[in-house]
């Protein structure tokens, strides 16, 4: 049984009616765990309800949006002045990422002794369900386009489904962060793990689309990928 002492991080923009579900099932499946929660909300009625129902997470609500990437490095750099975690976890709050899979994903990452374990949409036996076509366009290019332009041997570059290791955290949020601050973390990232030998995996997920709520995804957040992607190829070789 894995003993180690996980940090799960969630970061949410809008999504009251999902997150009560998603914390009861990832503690259903995922032992030793503190969940923190990043609301990017405009108002904070998901910490009203997270102290109604007495559910225990670590909850911080920031007045500004400013994207899922930089809500996760607040959340890292969060965990790690709070101290004691092993493990740390990313995941989406839609139920997009699959709770039932993040005990399987631990013990892979253990096992192979990984910095960095991505669930990959993209791996042979992964499965992406309601999606519409041009989101799969959209992702499929995206990848396309960050597997060629930075030259790392990875299938799934933007998935937020995610663990990592203690010493590539303490990386992460050293230098992590001047690209932009929505979803060209993902690949900065990789970029920097990379430059620096950390050891990174990736996993078969089934990925299925939002059946709640409403996707920050669009048009604004997709061109800033783009050009953030572009920026990124030429300081790949300063990422240190």
């Amino acid at each position: 049984m894995n003993m180690k002492k996980i940090a799960l991080l969630i970061p949410t923009l809008n999504e009251l009616e999902n997150v009560e579900n998603l914390v009861r099932e990832i503690k259903s499946n995922l032992n030793n765990v503190t969940i923190f929660i990043i609301d990017d909300s405009h108002d904070d009625k998901l910490g009203d309800l997270l102290n109604k129902k007495n559910i225990d997470v670590n909850y911080f609500h920031r007045e500004k949006s400013s994207g899922r990437g930089s809500a996760i490095m607040f959340g890292l750099k969060k965990s790690l002045e709070i101290g004691g975690f092993d493990i740390f976890v990313e995941m989406d709050a839609d139920f997009s990422h699959d709770p039932k899979e993040l005990n399987r994903n631990v013990n892979f990452f253990l096992k192979n002794n990984l910095d960095l374990l991505i669930g990959s949409r993209y791996l042979e036996n992964s499965e992406i369900e309601n999606w519409s076509l041009s989101r799969r366009i959209f992702s499929k290019l995206a990848n396309f386009l960050a597997r060629n332009l930075l030259q790392i041997n990875l299938t799934d570059f933007t998935n937020g489904f995610r663990i990592y290791s203690k010493r590539s955290v303490e990386k992460i949020t050293n230098v992590c962060g001047n690209i932009g601050d929505g979803f060209i973390i993902l690949s900065e990232i990789i970029v920097v793990l990379t430059n620096n030998n950390f050891n990174i995996g990736e996993i078969e997920s089934y990925f299925l689309n939002r059946e709640r709520g409403k996707s920050s995804v669009n048009l604004k957040l997709i061109v800033a990928s783009f050009f953030g992607l572009l920026k990124l190829r030429l300081i790949k070789n300063k990422l240190k």
